[in-house]
């Protein structure tokens, strides 16, 4: 067997949270369509997910398109999505904001559900957490954009947040993972992933290119750069490598990009799965691929089941600690094969 790659870290020993993600906002200044771009590659238990269309229930509620959990037939909690209105939102987990004591936990899903039927600008959604009951339940970053170019995160607790704005970031790119900037410093999770994200993104950056979906999608998503060792960990001969703080995760159930098209509709770009065993799909409000959406009896989507049977030959050791280890030479066959495949599938208009 080849010698096993230099990426052991504290593996065994660390326990890091799985409900970790990496995402960004971007300005309209920063992308072809002169509208903000919004980001998420979502780390989270439940890892089999799909995407649906929710159509107002109520007067005045918005209809819209999310990421959703496997067996969430009630469509209760949305992890990633955009309504009719263009109005887009997703969160991060955060780890160092006040301590969570509310009786009600875990409810990020929830409340960007509702947010996307009620929402229209990033505005509105400050004004919605103010109007929330309190304490909410939640410890996230919430990223958001809108059709009329504003995008901010706001980092939040039960009781509070504190908003950061795109148009105050003069890189026009402002990113966030497992931490928040107003939390306790030097706690959470995420910085390597977060300077990873920033070495990907400095070359768009320094050379004031444009940032499309697809640099998020099928760039950082399928890269296995790592910012502490500072080399691709995919640039060698070894067989096998530890999965260990790269942006795509074994726990990395979608990556998505929202943006808009040069009409101005929304567009929600999604890779639906393990990134480096999945492709990018278009989804509008009007157009969600049929196996992106869940199969009535058992609420999963078949292309999420399709990409998870592959993710399992890049992860093939079972047992033990072995579910750590990647199968480079599989996950490099994948990883370039559908590479090409998002550029034919969501991106063909697209020049690189």
């Amino acid at each position: 067997m080849k010698r096993i790659g230099l990426i052991i870290i504290g593996l065994l020993a660390a326990v890091l949270a799985a409900d970790a993600c990496t995402s960004a906002i971007v300005s309209g200044t920063m992308t072809d369509t002169g509208k903000p771009l919004l980001w998420k590659n979502r780390d989270t238990d439940f890892t089999d997910n799909f995407v649906a269309k929710v159509a107002p229930s109520a007067p005045g509620e918005l209809a819209y398109v999310a990421l959703f959990n496997a067996g969430d037939s009630l469509l209760a909690e949305a992890w990633i999505g955009v309504n009719e209105a263009g109005f887009a939102i997703m969160n991060t987990a955060s780890y160092n904001l006040a301590p969570d004591t509310a009786t009600y936990k875990d409810r990020e899903g929830a409340i960007m559900a509702a947010a996307l039927k009620k929402c229209r600008t990033v505005d509105e959604f400050e004004r919605f957490l103010d109007g929330c009951q309190k304490p909410m339940g939640v410890q996230a970053n919430f990223g958001v954009i809108d059709a009329g170019g504003a995008g901010a995160y706001f980092e939040t607790d039960d009781n509070s947040f504190k908003r950061y704005d795109l148009a105050d970031e003069p890189s026009g790119v402002i990113l966030r993972t497992n931490y928040s900037y107003s939390g306790n410093p030097d706690e959470g999770f995420g910085y390597i992933r977060e300077n990873t994200a920033k070495h990907l993104l400095k070359p768009y950056l320094d050379g004031k290119k444009a940032l499309t979906p697809y640099i998020f999608t099928d760039v950082l998503s399928r890269s296995f750069y790592h910012s502490l060792i500072g080399r691709d960990m995919l640039d060698t001969d070894d067989e096998w490598m530890v999965d260990q703080d790269f942006i795509p995760r074994r726990s990395t159930s979608a990556s998505v990009a929202i943006g808009f098209d040069d009409a101005g509709s929304p567009v929600m770009w999604t890779v639906l799965g393990y990134p480096p065993c999945s492709y990018a799909r278009k989804v509008t409000l009007d157009s969600v691929p049929e196996d992106m959406q869940p199969e009535p009896a058992t609420w999963r989507s078949r292309f999420c089941d399709e990409v998870n049977e592959r993710k399992a030959e890049v992860f093939p050791i079972k047992r033990g600690s072995g579910s750590h280890y990647i199968n480079i030479p599989r996950l490099r066959l994948y990883n370039d094969s559908l590479r090409g495949k998002s550029r034919e599938a969501a991106y063909s208009y697209m020049l690189f």
